[in-house]
Parts: structure tokens; sequence; C-alpha cells
């Protein structure tokens, strides 16, 4: 998953992402590192934070869009 990729790639903390998706810090850095699989509610809730697709993040395509 490209989770981290496009967070630093936006100079956000872990813990600005777990605000937004209200989650605890430790589990977004769970997302991050593999240990926890990542919820779809999540998943599109980053899409659309990032306004890429879900297929994007997931690592299906290269494609943002």
């Amino acid at each position: 998953m490209r989770i981290r990729d496009l967070r630093e790639d936006r100079d956000l903390t872990q813990q600005e992402l777990a605000s937004y998706l209200h989650i605890k810090q430790n589990t977004y850095s769970q997302y991050e590192n593999g240990q926890r699989q990542l919820p779809v509610d999540v998943l599109i809730a980053l899409a659309k934070y990032y306004n890429v697709s879900t297929d994007y993040i997931l690592g299906l395509t290269d494609q943002t869009n």
C-alpha cells in the first residue's frame, strides 16, 4: 500500500491523518506498517482525501485516478 508515500509527499503526520479518520495514531501506524488490514471505509476515506483511486492505494495500478 502507498499510504505512507502519499502522507509523506504531502508533509503530513500520522497524527494528522489519524485525526482526520477519527482513529488513534497507533492504529494508523499499524495500517502503514501492514500490521493491520486497512478497512474498506478507511480506504475510501483516504482515496477521497488524496484524490486518488482505491486501486492506486492498494497498489493494483500506477494510475492515480
